[in-house]
């Protein structure tokens, strides 16, 4: 009887010093890690200039308004996005990945310039600046979720994205602390024109990723599927949300998620400004105005957030998705609100209120965020730009919309910190629910892009 032969084996290809490096962040492999850190170089900038935005737009809209008015005004922005979501649909249908996400990032960096002549002219723009930056944060970046889906099929998705999410937190990290640094020496407007030239670099790095993925590499083990660009279906993001169960459990996750933090921000909201009002009132506000104070706790709260997400990012995401895959990385946040929120309505003070809201903000950027973006890895062309779109813009604002109502409810009933914490609680229960849906659908989705990859 013969022996059967044996097949002597082929080593693929060695890994960089730079796969090397990564690998002990997460599954890189050979000729990976460049691309993975172009992308990461990307969303840093990106969520830099936002944070910096972020930091402009909360000492306006506090200052010029409150904090109920900073609440009304979120609501605002699911309106303005019934129309920019159908209009970025149909730009999507019409032109190619890198010149839809190139134009429409340019498109709101000429916005800046705009911001920057009528405030620096004396004119109040806290409220539409407010409006015009809730939009623009969540398309951006939306897109850019978007683009690294298409770029990677779900196994490179599943491995890669920690990496890149790295790069979100670092730059959300950065640009927290550049604007605690920066914005009592030049001045919000002025922070307005350095974002708005960051953005442009984006759109650099943007097309730099997608002729590098176009580019064949039979040297490597990256697919070549990101050099074939099939042409998007017209059906729009609404329609593709509305017309299946995946998605749509996904958007309304998203909208109670964002009730859940919003509601939380209201309340640290009131709290700053009450504390600013206090240390003036009291002479130890340093000489400060009222808006420095409120813009130098935003500067150092969203760096302590984005400090602590950045060491989540690194060290904990990808043996999470390793240990429990993304579907059990979605119960994760869900269970840190429960303590948190607990936690609130047991002291509630500003110092445990920041704690609480550091805690649960830095786990969403970092842990649910990376998960919640994988969701979509197994899904088509038109659900990773249009559908996503909808999901994490209107969707999101309608959890503003949502919120604006609970806490117009709230402030009339005389609601204190304690009575927002349980309204809280109740919406937590319903997203733990909305997870478990998500979790069935999505395993029958990876099961089905396994056997057709089989096959």
């Amino acid at each position: 009887m013969t022996p059967a032969a044996v097949e002597p084996f082929v080593p693929g290809p060695r890994k960089s010093r730079l796969d090397r490096v990564l690998s002990a962040v997460a599954d890189v492999r050979s000729g990976e890690a460049a691309g993975a850190l172009l992308l990461a170089a990307n969303v840093f900038v990106l969520l830099a200039c936002y944070y910096v935005l972020k930091t402009v737009r909360e000492s306006l809209i506090l200052s010029e308004g409150g904090a109920e008015v900073k609440s009304y005004a979120a609501a605002g922005q699911a309106l303005l996005l019934l129309a920019f979501v159908p209009l970025y649909g149909a730009l999507a249908t019409r032109v190619n990945r890198v010149r839809l996400v190139s134009s429409v990032t340019l498109f709101f960096a000429s916005h800046l310039v705009v911001f920057y002549v009528l405030g620096s002219s004396g004119i109040q723009i806290g409220v539409p600046f407010f409006l015009w930056i809730g939009i623009f944060n969540l398309v951006v970046v939306a897109q850019f979720w978007a683009f690294a889906n298409d770029l990677y099929d779900s196994d490179r998705g599943k491995r890669l994205f920690p990496v890149v999410g790295i790069g979100s937190l670092l730059g959300a990290w950065v640009g927290a602390e550049a604007a605690s640094v920066l914005f009592t020496r030049v001045g919000a407007y002025e922070l307005m024109v350095l974002s708005a030239v960051g953005l442009v670099g984006c759109v650099f790095l943007t097309r730099w990723s997608d002729r590098r993925e176009r580019r064949p590499d039979p040297g490597s083990r990256i697919q070549d599927s990101a050099s074939v660009e099939p042409p998007m279906g017209k059906v729009g993001g609404f329609q593709l949300v509305l017309s299946q169960r995946y998605l749509l459990l996904i958007g309304l996750l998203v909208l109670v998620l964002n009730v859940v933090n919003t509601v939380g921000e209201y309340v640290l909201g009131r709290l700053v400004v009450e504390d600013a009002a206090a240390k003036i009132a009291s002479g130890a506000a340093g000489g400060l105005s009222e808006e420095a104070l409120i813009g130098q706790f935003y500067g150092n709260f969203f760096g302590s957030v984005n400090l602590v997400g950045l060491v989540l990012q690194l060290f904990l995401v990808s043996r999470l998705f390793k240990w429990i895959g993304v579907r059990g990385t979605l119960f994760v946040l869900p269970i840190i609100a429960v303590f948190s929120y607990g936690a609130l309505a047991l002291v509630p003070v500003l110092a445990v209120v920041s704690i609480a809201k550091v805690l649960e903000n830095s786990s969403d950027y970092s842990i649910n965020n990376t998960a919640k973006h994988a969701l979509f890895l197994p899904t088509s062309r038109e659900a990773k730009y249009k559908a996503k779109q909808a999901i994490d813009s209107f969707f999101w604002r309608t959890g503003d919309l949502l919120q604006a109502g609970i806490v117009f409810v709230g402030v009339q009933l005389a609601f204190g910190i304690r009575g927002f914490a349980v309204i809280n609680l109740a919406f937590v229960a319903v997203w733990i629910l909305l997870v478990i849906g998500i979790a069935a659908e999505h395993r029958k989705l990876t099961t089905a892009e396994a056997a057709q990859r089989a096959a």
